[in-house]
């Protein structure tokens, strides 16, 4: 459309003529968007944003008074703001090259100041260190301009013929070279170890090789020698086992002569023999009944001619007591007991005519008890007529 004006993106506009811009500028600044202009009333120019770059190329002296060749790149642009625009637009609008020229000049003095202050040795190892200065100390001025500095960077540092950086870079140039050295000898010294172990490895793989071999030959003469030896071993495997069953046959035919002698010879012997240890033990038998049967006969008659003798002869042990004085001691108890120890007497002297006269019971060498019943019987006879002499005492 006629009149109607719009800045590219990396540009700015400016509109003169009419009423001020922002601040009392003479401009009024448009970016990102169109404006109508009124043609002939108004005047519309344009500033450049975009990226700008600036070469510095000084010699400069350091702290030691050593002087060096330094060479920089300065990347810059104006500012996106309007007050930069305008501080921009003022001084360089109608000549936009000579932003280039202005920033490098100024670069060039603070990089003088900045080197002046530091030695070879920290311009050389430090080189972000005095960049990252001289942007600091350039941004306030920059800014004035209407200019921000996007980098820095030094390219290059010359000592020109003092040769000052080649001396500080020796030892470090030694120390590399006696590195590489070593690093070299080392790499040779692997590749000797790795020829060598190459060539035990080949010769280990050999040996194995002739191992094995030879292991295949012996197992082939092996299996070829058992092959030969297969058919006589044979042949004696199955006469062995003719002989083992002739063997088994004999000792079962011994076996059956063995049985047919003992059922033909021993088993009639035997019986024999225990036919007539039988008749022998009946008959031994018979007779022992037949002498116990006798002894108890006798035994028995003894018995009774001794029973039929017992009232005389407790009459006779009691005739021994005419003359006793007997002192009772326990009343009718022990009058009790002075009856049974003369019916005990009577039969002790019983059992001794048994024993002399050598009947069955003496066999056993037992005495019979000189005493029985619960109380002791001693009888004294009084001497010269005196009644006190002799008591009878029932304990």
């Amino acid at each position: 459309m006629f009149g109607y004006r719009v800045p590219a993106p990396d540009e700015a506009m400016l509109i003169s003529g009419g009423r001020r811009g922002l601040g009392g500028a003479p401009f009024r600044v448009v970016t990102g968007h169109g404006k109508f202009v009124l043609p002939i009333f108004r005047k519309t120019r344009f500033l450049t944003l975009s990226m700008c770059e600036s070469e510095v190329t000084e010699t400069c002296v350091t702290r030691q008074g050593i002087a060096l060749h330094v060479r920089a790149v300065i990347a810059f642009k104006v500012g996106n703001d309007h007050e930069s625009i305008i501080n921009a637009g003022q001084r360089f609008l109608s000549d936009q090259d000579q932003m280039s020229v202005l920033t490098g000049r100024i670069f060039a003095g603070h990089l003088r100041a900045i080197i002046g202050s530091m030695t070879v040795e920290e311009i050389v190892t430090e080189r972000q260190k005095l960049a990252a200065e001289v942007l600091d100390t350039s941004k306030m001025e920059m800014a004035k301009i209407g200019l921000i500095v996007d980098s820095l960077q030094i390219q290059s540092i010359d000592d020109g013929d003092t040769g000052y950086i080649d001396a500080m870079s020796a030892p470090h140039k030694a120390a590399i070279q006696r590195q590489a050295q070593i690093a070299q000898a080392q790499a040779t010294q692997a590749s000797v170890e790795a020829e060598q172990e190459a060539a035990r490895n080949q010769a280990e793989y050999a040996r194995q090789t002739a191992v094995v071999k030879a292991e295949y030959s012996a197992e082939v003469d092996r299996a070829q020698a058992r092959a030969a030896q297969a058919g006589p071993l044979a042949l004696a495997h199955a006469q062995q086992e003719v002989l083992d069953a002739q063997t088994e046959l004999a000792l079962r035919q011994a076996k059956l002569r063995q049985q047919q002698l003992v059922a033909e010879i021993v088993k009639p012997a035997e019986a024999e023999a225990e036919r007539i240890r039988v008749l022998a033990a009946a008959e031994a038998q018979r007779m022992k009944i037949q002498a116990e049967a006798a002894a108890s006969y006798d035994r028995v008659a003894l018995d009774r001619m001794l029973i039929d003798q017992l009232p005389q002869i407790v009459k006779e042990a009691a005739g021994g007591l005419a003359g006793a004085n007997v002192n009772v001691l326990n009343g009718a108890d022990g009058l009790g007991e002075i009856a049974a120890g003369l019916v005990s007497q009577g039969l002790t002297i019983l059992d001794s005519v048994r024993q002399n006269l050598g009947g069955p019971d003496s066999s056993d060498g037992k005495r019979p008890p000189e005493n029985s019943g619960n109380g002791l019987l001693q009888l004294h006879s009084r001497k010269d007529d005196k009644a006190d002499d002799g008591p009878v005492n029932v304990d």
